[in-house]
């Protein structure tokens, strides 16, 4: 492929990513427009525009009081701006001034980290851009602020919502393949008893922690997504599996850093692992496999259950490694009960006893 058409693929792709955003941008900044013509007494109210634009870009995706957040700080700043401006006058030494107003009457009213950048840089805009803002006070600018929040609020958040499923799926089967990569490396470290590897294994999973809380976060918006949006309401079900296992795959992930540790410390000190050791770790890894398709497939999580207790009867037959052992078998706990709750199991779900007996 030449570089011509390398590159022109890329920015088609780059593109194709943003379109709906895009749209939905114009869509807003055109709406505000028009709507605060036929409600503010203002032949350019281009602030209604700019407020929408700047709520709807960055609320793409977050959540609804992510959204309102953004909205206040653009109508905050943009208030405080056009009440004050008047008094103090335009000019370089002026932002400086109505960053700092902007931003302390922001943290005074509570508000939270987007609220108070937000209403600095609205700040700003109206200072710079506006050039009728030193005439005096004008109420147009607030109602034209509160405009455009509240119509990109409506067309980011509820006419055209982003996917709920399509988030929370990336994020967890990010989770899934590292973790499940994570525990292929660990069973070839203690397979060949190479302490590199296990110590690359254990900082793999010690970087799945940042994958979970990304998951939390889109669980958390894939569910208000869902809950507000009425052509979302069919992804509920699907979002229920991710939620009911949420807890036990954090749980698995945890187990599997203090198995890559103890792991680590057994090669290091030269110990022999037995070969059943490193096949109960592999059969983890493809309980993990198939859990991540159970989402899609529920009735992959009985095979996955069903390899995690094989890995924690393989476990309790080895001696010699106690701090490995119990944690492949605790591991594997989580895993089945992860497994369950994707399956959507009725009732309580057996002891860990119960668990883990040898299967048949």
């Amino acid at each position: 492929m030449s570089p011509l058409r390398r590159h022109t693929a890329i920015a088609r792709h780059r593109l194709r990513s943003r379109a709906l955003a895009i749209v939905q941008t114009a869509i807003a900044a055109l709406a505000a427009w028009e709507l605060a013509t036929l409600l503010v007494p203002d032949t350019r109210p281009a602030f209604a525009s700019i407020a929408a634009i700047i709520s709807l870009g960055a609320t793409h995706g977050h959540h609804r009081q992510r959204a309102l957040q953004l909205a206040g700080g653009v109508v905050l700043g943009l208030s405080l701006s056009a009440l004050i401006i008047g008094v103090i006058g335009q000019g370089a030494p002026q932002i400086a001034v109505m960053v700092a107003l902007a931003m302390s009457v922001a943290v005074l009213l509570g508000g939270g980290e987007i609220l108070i950048g937000e209403a600095a840089v609205s700040a700003v805009l109206l200072l710079a851009l506006d050039p009728l803002s030193g005439a005096g006070f004008s109420p147009n600018r607030v109602f034209e602020a509160l405009i455009g929040g509240g119509v990109a609020f409506v067309v980011g958040a509820l006419l055209f919502p982003p996917d709920p499923l399509l988030h929370v799926g990336r994020a967890a089967q990010a989770v899934f393949g590292e973790l499940g990569r994570s525990l292929e490396s660990l069973a070839g470290a203690l397979r060949a008893g190479d302490a590199g590897a296990a110590e690359r294994s254990l900082a793999q999973a010690r970087a799945i922690d940042e994958l979970i809380d990304q998951l939390e976060d889109a669980l958390a918006t894939g569910q208000e997504t869902a809950r507000t949006a009425p052509q979302r309401f069919a992804a509920r079900a699907a979002l229920e599996r991710y939620d009911r296992s949420a807890a036990q795959l954090d749980l698995a992930v945890r187990n599997t850093r203090v198995l890559a540790r103890h792991a680590l410390r057994a090669v290091r000190a030269g110990r022999e692992v037995p070969p059943r050791l490193p096949e109960a770790v592999s059969e983890l890894a493809q309980s993990v496999w198939e859990l991540a398709a159970a989402y899609d497939e529920p009735q992959r999580a009985e095979r996955a259950r069903a390899l995690a207790q094989d890995a924690a009867a393989r476990a309790a037959g080895v001696d010699g490694l106690p701090d490995v052992t119990v944690q492949v078998r605790s591991t594997a706990v989580d895993l089945m009960r992860a497994a369950e709750q994707v399956q959507g199991s009725p009732g309580d779900l057996p002891p860990t006893e119960e668990l883990l007996t040898v299967p048949a």
